[in-house]
């Protein structure tokens, strides 16, 4: 993902953050006001919870202004600033939590006005909810914890509303429930909080990625033609983001090389996972015991074809450096006949092979789609100075 990306989603995630402050804004004065006049121990506790959701989605807003800066003395980047959002959010909750509780069980014995209260609480849980499931949609789609966080904190909201809704339905039929109701919401909001608190104590220590993505990456890398395979794949999490430090085993003798195919994989792998923000690749230098090389062919048993991207056939040689035995296979090259795009799929089923030469006709083009594909994954483009087959370069 590149950095303007990063800022525009930043941008849309504090937009969304400062619609949610006011919106817990107008439900908590809403709800507050309502369980005041309706003397409702229930629908004031609602009101404490989201008074608090106030705060936490205030501090939301500050944590992803603070993710888009930048500052030498953070060269990781900011990004945690919406993990710290997230364990403020969960603390709020939490002591949200503590007082609904505490107001249920040591409050006095309210009798609540059920025809005041009762409309207030069911349109703010619509409102909450609904907005609960918006908030967690742009969350995912902006891989902003902080708004995920808000979301979550809505709809826990829409959860105690529910409860209070409940409560004084009962009401309605004659029964003292509206204190249960208060304790029942502190238990909810109690462990959404701790939820998120978990999830943003994780975040804090470092934890690693998912492992179906670490794999992905470690796979895209290692079908890298210069990559032998990856000794150590270090990821940990930053706010959202994806941090990747890796160390590769490249079969190569040129320091160019090595540092030509580490800088490509650090653009592709941000590139394909967009959550990672920044990708390491540290190369170690290791030989195998084989080199696989191709060349261009007009036909089996034919000579060496001019074109890379025209030529129906290649011959791959597979060549033990120990032994010098060499093992000869041709090849079909399945994109020959295609009009559109043809160095381009024929580079990247080239690259599949994992191939360290190409051997290419003396006077052919060393350009196109193709090459320029293999010269930057570390292929080497070798020229072919005799006409028989399977000869060496």
């Amino acid at each position: 993902m590149s950095s303007s990306t990063v800022k525009k989603e930043l941008k849309a995630a504090r937009h969304r953050a400062a619609f949610s402050v006011a919106l817990n804004i107008c439900l908590a004065v809403g709800k507050g006001l309502a369980g005041v006049a309706a003397n409702s121990t229930a629908l004031i506790g609602d009101a404490i919870h989201s008074a608090t959701d106030v705060l936490a989605s205030a501090a939301a807003l500050v944590g992803l202004w603070v993710a888009g800066r930048k500052h030498p003395s953070f060269p990781y980047g900011l990004y945690k600033a919406e993990t710290i959002a997230t364990l403020v959010t969960s603390i709020l909750i939490i002591v949200a939590a503590y007082e609904i509780g505490r107001q249920a069980l040591f409050g006095p014995e309210r009798l609540p006005d059920v025809a005041l209260a009762l409309p207030v609480a069911l349109i703010s849980l619509i409102v909450a909810f609904s907005f609960g499931i918006y908030q967690l949609r742009a969350g995912k789609k902006l891989n902003s914890p902080a708004l995920i966080a808000d979301a979550r904190d809505y709809l826990a909201d829409s959860l105690s509303t529910s409860i209070v809704l409940l409560g004084l339905l009962g009401s309605t039929l004659g029964f003292a429930v509206d204190q249960w109701a208060a304790f029942g919401v502190s238990l909810f909001v109690f462990r959404a909080g701790g939820g998120l608190m978990v999830t943003a104590i994780r975040d804090l220590l470092d934890a690693s990625i998912d492992r179906e993505t670490e794999r992905e990456i470690v796979q895209l890398v290692e079908s890298y033609p210069r990559i032998t395979k990856v000794k150590r794949c270090l990821s940990r999490t930053a706010g959202g983001r994806f941090i990747i430090d890796m160390d590769v085993i490249m079969h190569t003798p040129s320091h160019q090389v090595a540092d030509q195919v580490a800088d490509h994989l650090e653009k592709e792998i941000t590139e394909k996972f967009p959550r990672v923000v920044m990708a390491r690749i540290r190369p170690h230098y290791g030989y195998g015991d084989v080199v696989r090389r191709m060349m261009p062919m007009e036909s089996p048993d034919g000579s060496i074809s001019r074109h890379i991207g025209r030529a129906p056939w290649f011959l791959m040689e597979t060549v033990n450096k120990e032994t010098g035995k060499i093992l000869r296979e041709y090849i079909e090259n399945p994109y020959f006949r295609e009009e559109r795009k043809k160095g381009y799929l024929v580079g990247k089923w080239l690259l599949s092979h994992k191939l360290d030469q190409l051997i290419i006709a003396e006077g052919s083009p060393v350009t196109g789609t193709a090459v320029a594909l293999l010269e930057e994954a570390g292929v080497d483009i070798v020229t072919e100075k005799k006409s028989s087959k399977g000869t060496t370069p």
